[in-house]
C-alpha cells in the first residue's frame, strides 16, 4: 500500500476508561452534546490494545486512520506491517519490526485518578513475559476554566510508607493515609514531566494532556473507587497478589527539589527550522531511553524532510501542510503521523504554530 506524498490522519479514537472525564474531547470531536463520561481517552496512532475489566470481549484502543484526503479508514496496525521500513524507518524496523515502540493519548480527566503505579520495562520482561513497562510523560496542553482549585497531579511518594504500611492502607482502603504519602504538585499549560516506571502517581481533575508512554496498558491501581465506580479485582493487580505488585513500588522519597530535577523536563533548543523557527527537545534519550519528545515552535514557512517517524499534535496556532501536492489545514489538537520515508514537506503557520512531535526510541 503506497503512503508516500500522503500525510497519515489520525481522527478521534476513543476510549474506555475506569475514571470520567472526555468532555474537552467531545468539544474537539465537534459533539454538539457534550458530558464527561468512561471514555475520557484519545489513543493516537495506537497498535496497543486497551485492557478494560469486562470488555475484554471487546477490541478497544487499536487506531484507525487515513491516507491523505482519501476518508477510507486503515487499520493502523496493518499500514505499518505493510511497509515497516517506510513508515517507521530502515534502523527502526531492523530492531523493532512493525512496531513502533509508542503510544500516545490525549487524556481529560473530570476527577482525580487513581493512586497507581507502573512496572518498569525491566519488571515487565523478566517477571509478566510483556516486551514493555510503562514509563510514561505528561505535556500539559490546557486546564479547564471551572476548576475550584489550581491544577496539580501527585508524582512519588513525599514521604515514603513501609512496605508493611503500604500493604494494610491497601488493604484497609485507607484513602487519607494514602493521599498523606503525597503533596499536590502544581503544574501549568506547557509543563511536560516525566514519571518513570515504579513511580506512584495520580493526575488531578481538569487537565487536558498529552500522555507519551512505552506501548502497555500495564497498571497497578491501589486505590479502588473513584467517582462511583468500584474497580473489580482484575483491573487492581494486573492478575496478580498485592504481594506481587508491592515490588512494582519506587519506595524511596521524591521530595519537591527532586521533583524539579528529575520529573520536570524543560525545553532546550535543539536547532533552527528558519529565521524565526526552531525545535526544542523536551525529553531525550539522556531522560528514558523508552521514547523522545520534542516541540517546534514555527513562526514563517519552513521546508522539513525527516528521516524518522514522529507522532504531531498541534498545541497552539494554526497552519497549512502541504504534502505531495496536497494542502492540510491544522487547528489545535489535531493530530498526524509523519512516516519516515514521507519526503519533504512544507509547513505554512497562520501566523504562528506549534508542535509537539512524539518519537519512538532512539536507535
Amino acid at each position: 500500500m503506497s503512503f508516500r506524498g500522503q500525510l497519515i490522519q489520525l481522527p478521534p479514537n476513543r476510549v474506555w476508561r475506569t475514571y470520567q472525564g472526555g468532555r474537552t474531547l467531545d468539544h474537539l470531536g465537534g459533539a454538539l452534546a457534550l458530558a464527561d463520561s468512561h471514555f475520557p481517552e484519545d489513543w493516537i496512532a495506537s497498535t496497543t490494545r486497551a485492557t478494560n475489566p469486562a470488555r475484554e470481549h471487546l477490541v478497544e484502543g487499536l487506531s484507525s486512520v487515513r491516507l491523505g484526503h482519501d476518508p477510507t479508514p486503515h487499520d493502523f496496525a496493518q499500514l505499518l506491517a505493510s511497509d515497516p521500513a517506510g513508515f517507521l524507518g530502515t534502523t527502526h524496523a531492523a530492531r523493532f519490526g512493525a512496531s513502533p515502540q509508542l503510544l500516545v493519548k490525549l487524556l481529560d480527566p473530570s476527577i482525580r485518578l487513581h493512586f497507581q503505579v507502573h512496572p518498569t520495562a525491566a519488571f515487565a520482561q523478566k517477571l509478566l513475559s510483556a516486551p514493555s513497562g510503562k514509563t510514561e510523560a505528561y505535556h500539559i496542553l490546557a486546564v479547564r476554566d471551572d476548576l475550584p482549585h489550581p491544577p496539580y497531579l501527585y508524582l512519588g511518594f513525599q514521604r515514603p510508607p513501609t512496605r508493611e504500611t503500604l500493604r494494610r492502607m491497601i488493604e484497609a482502603q485507607d484513602i487519607a493515609a494514602l493521599e498523606a504519602c503525597f503533596d499536590k504538585i502544581p503544574v501549568n499549560v506547557g509543563d511536560t514531566l516525566i514519571v518513570p516506571g515504579g513511580v506512584p502517581h495520580a493526575l488531578g481533575p481538569g487537565l487536558l494532556l498529552a500522555e507519551i508512554q512505552e506501548p502497555s496498558d500495564l497498571v497497578v491501581r491501589f486505590e479502588f473507587e473513584r467517582g462511583g465506580y468500584v474497580l473489580p479485582e482484575s483491573a487492581r493487580f494486573m492478575g496478580r497478589g498485592l504481594d506481587f505488585c508491592l515490588d512494582v513500588f519506587d519506595f524511596t522519597p521524591w521530595p519537591h527539589e527532586r521533583i524539579r530535577l528529575e520529573a520536570f523536563c524543560p525545553p532546550r533548543r535543539r536547532r533552527a527550522l528558519g529565521p524565526d523557527s526552531h525545535q526544542d527537545d523536551l525529553i531525550g534519550p539522556e531522560r528514558t531511553p523508552c521514547f523522545r519528545v520534542r516541540k517546534s515552535h514555527v513562526r514563517g514557512p519552513v521546508t522539513r524532510n525527516e528521516s524518522e517517524c514522529f507522532i504531531g499534535i498541534v498545541t497552539a496556532g494554526a497552519a497549512t501542510l502541504t504534502v505531495g501536492g496536497e494542502a492540510h489545514s491544522l487547528r489545535p489538537f489535531d493530530k498526524f503521523f509523519i512516516p519516515a520515508a514521507l519526503g519533504p514537506w512544507q509547513l505554512a503557520p497562520a501566523p504562528t504554530v506549534e508542535l509537539l512531535e512524539c518519537y519512538p526510541p532512539a536507535t
